[in-house]
């Protein structure tokens, strides 16, 4: 499906809100390929943007699932209170520090009841007999995967395709377990360096993710390998993406740098350096979704030292145009790329 694609590029599924069906649809119609976002919204609210979706495009597109971990037992106590005096400075209280699995069994049977083309997986695994049922149901199984190991753990389960991320990407790392110690949860790969490793240990085609930004950057991943690249930083600033105000004026700015945190959710991710990344990043336990739920009204009060600002470490150079405007932009210089680099061989 993606090696057919008129411009090799994917909309990344963004959950807590830029992903939205006319992002989808706008990449779709100008010859890429949109995936929704399943995290942290309900049922309900899923099967509303899958309608929408396939109303405003008649093409195949994506929905991506958080797979649920295991419950942590660290213990919040100390980190609670850090939170609660952050709240109050903002007007509001912490959030719940919960447990819970995004609601992944009724959203699993949701993508199959609707047939949705294409289902990927983040954050781990489906079970074997789940992804004989979407194959059953035919749609194309993707998982997200940042090391080699995890990448033969999906081709042993099923998955169609993987898709390989690399370190400089925005927002959560993909890795199937949080060492708890690491910044990145575990080692740490650039995507091309990840691209090549994964194929060296599995037979999947790859969909390459992380840092991606211009057509030179897609030349790259495909050079290495990749069948398409998956951006997602690249499309924060679109009108028709749902990114916060907040967000949308500190990316624009491009002065902040990134890191890798769990001070707003409990598992590493990476996002633009603010004060309460900096005064909470040290002290965050491993403890996914329990800090995500416990930080969440603090995030929602739209002050930019405390917000999650999630994107990736080229987001200075990314663009806030129309989705359409941007994936016929980075197709253009694509082949720009291509024909420059055959040009310079021609003549060498």
């Amino acid at each position: 499906m993606f090696h057919t694609l008129a411009v090799p590029v994917i909309a990344a599924p963004m959950a807590g809100g830029p992903s939205t069906p006319e992002l989808v649809a706008a990449v779709n119609e100008a010859g890429g390929f949109g995936f929704l976002a399943a995290g942290y919204i309900t049922v309900e609210q899923l099967a509303e943007k899958i309608v929408r979706t396939s109303e405003l495009t008649s093409k195949p597109f994506g929905v991506n699932l958080f797979v649920p971990g295991t419950r942590s037992t660290a213990d919040l106590t100390s980190y609670v209170q850090r939170v609660a005096s952050y709240a109050e400075k903002v007007g509001t209280a912490p959030g719940d520090p919960r447990w819970d699995d995004d609601n992944y069994a009724a959203k699993l049977e949701l993508v199959l009841a609707l047939r949705v083309p294409v289902v990927s997986f983040t954050f781990g695994l489906p079970d074997v007999d789940d992804v004989q049922r979407l194959r059953a149901a035919g749609s194309t199984i993707v998982v997200t995967v940042t090391t080699p190991a995890e990448a033969r753990q999906a081709q042993q389960i099923g998955a169609d395709v993987v898709c390989v991320q690399g370190s400089d990407a925005g927002g959560h790392r993909g890795t199937f377990a949080d060492d708890g110690v690491s910044p990145g949860g575990g080692e740490l790969y650039g995507t091309l360096a990840a691209i090549r490793l994964v194929q060296s240990a599995v037979d999947l085609p790859v969909i390459a993710t992380g840092g991606l930004v211009t057509g030179a950057d897609v030349a790259a991943v495909l050079a290495a390998g990749a069948v398409a690249a998956q951006l997602g930083t690249a499309f924060l600033g679109c009108p028709e993406a749902g990114t916060n105000a907040a967000q949308r004026e500190a990316l624009a700015e491009g002065v902040r740098r990134t890191a890798l945190t769990r001070a707003f959710s409990g598992r590493p991710a990476r996002g633009l350096v603010n004060r309460f990344l900096i005064e909470q990043g040290p002290h965050a336990p491993a403890a996914y979704p329990n800090v995500h739920h416990l930080t969440k009204p603090v995030r929602a009060s739209g002050e930019v030292e405390v917000m999650s600002l999630w994107a990736g470490t080229t987001y200075p150079i990314a663009t806030a145009e129309p989705a359409g405007a941007i994936v016929e932009r980075i197709g253009a210089e694509l082949t720009e790329t291509i024909n420059s680099l055959a040009e310079r061989f021609r003549r060498g």
